[in-house]
């Protein structure tokens, strides 16, 4: 195996490390605070690059691999995880689903715009009563002549009130189950469409997390993605990307929280020496740097097997599970290495902690991650 990335991904990570800590971070711990999205920032990756990174060229896209992709969500991801949300949404799910799925004509007149950060997309799934059981859709899309009447609500949606193009999943035919689900895209302009109240929520504040309700909206037929009844395994093929995109997103909040945990245990001095010196502080450190590795093989295994073409559900439902864990562990170790400072704002680590538990839950929670390894390995 060869672990060396080419000059291209690195000149990819770099650039998403350098705009991270020249445009992400100052004013970070206010954003968060008031639960303000970066919109200036988003503008502002969109003409980087970052919001449409694999996607062709043809298409306004970067034509990047999904292992620059990784790298680039993990440096965003060590400053501003709510930046890096609305980053993975728009690439992985949104972008990756249009481009795979989606016909032409789709791809001419939504695709672009997308791609190029000109507009930011949705991605529609969850529902007050279908979270993780994401089979027991209840928004329902009914035929008419030329259009569908879609109604319904959708939680927990990222970008929800910034976008201007939605992805969404409703039941066609209630009496097929899963196989009766389809998927649609929205426009942020149709009538009946209307955005529920902003989320507030324990991290990732600055996420723009919104309900979404359909009061017979008109969608036209034309942008049904794929034929009637393939919205399950839409969803389902878009998530397992999805999953990628969050792991790298775990691995960043958990390597930011990492080089800020041991930057200050070299400064911050107790009993007459640093406290990088005492063993109980080297010991943590040793963890955080081997899980954070390990991590770290498993994000970009799965990242490197999509881009061989390979089968990648398993590798990425892994990295998510494990990645996500070690965010969490990381995080709150970084609180303890700080102490007392690693609790106020100030010092950054508190909020990576808060931001380090939403990748457990979102884009299928860990144990839903443990039900798709564990078909995989028992088939």
């Amino acid at each position: 195996m060869n672990f060396e990335h080419t000059e291209e991904q690195l000149a990819v990570r770099d650039a998403a490390r350098e705009f991270a800590k020249s445009e992400l971070l100052e004013g970070v711990i206010e954003r968060d605070t008031e639960a303000r999205f970066p919109s200036e920032q988003m503008k502002k990756m969109g003409e980087l690059g970052f919001m449409g990174m694999m996607v062709d060229p043809k298409y306004n896209g970067g034509g990047m691999d999904t292992v620059s992709y990784v790298l680039a969500m993990e440096e965003i991801s060590k400053i501003d995880a709510s930046a890096s949300v609305a980053m993975s949404v728009n690439n992985s799910l949104v972008c990756w689903g249009l481009e795979k799925y989606g016909n032409e004509q789709q791809k001419e007149k939504y695709l672009k715009p997308l791609a190029s950060g000109e507009v930011l997309g949705a991605f529609c799934l969850s529902e007050p009563e279908a979270g993780s059981d994401a089979t027991s859709q209840k928004t329902s899309a009914e035929l008419n002549g030329d259009h569908y009447i879609l109604n319904g609500t959708k939680n927990w949606i990222t970008n929800g009130s910034t976008a201007s193009i939605y992805l969404v999943i409703a039941q066609t035919d209630a009496a097929k189950g899963h196989k009766g689900i389809s998927a649609f895209i929205v426009e942020k302009e149709s009538e009946g469409f209307v955005i529920g109240k902003k989320e507030d929520k324990l991290g990732i504040r600055g996420s723009d997390t919104h309900s979404l309700m359909f009061t017979d909206v008109k969608v036209p037929v034309e942008n049904r993605i794929g034929e009637e009844g393939f919205g399950f395994t839409f969803a389902m093929e878009t998530l397992n990307g999805g999953r990628i995109g969050i792991a790298a997103q775990a691995l960043g909040i958990a390597s930011g929280a990492y080089e800020l945990a041991l930057a200050y245990s070299k400064e911050r001095k107790a009993f007459g020496k640093p406290i990088s010196q005492h063993q109980a502080i080297q010991f943590k450190l040793a963890d955080m740097a081997t899980n954070i590795e390990a991590a770290r093989l498993l994000v970009l295994k799965s990242a490197w097997l999509k881009d061989q073409g390979k089968d990648y559900a398993h590798a990425s439902a892994m990295a998510k599970l494990y990645a996500s864990q070690v965010a969490m562990d990381v995080t709150i170790e970084a609180v303890q290495v700080h102490g007392g400072y690693g609790f106020v704002k100030e010092y950054h680590v508190e909020r990576l902690m808060r931001d380090a538990k939403i990748t457990q839950i979102y884009e299928g929670t860990s144990e839903i991650q443990k039900i798709v390894i564990s078909r995989s390995i028992l088939r």
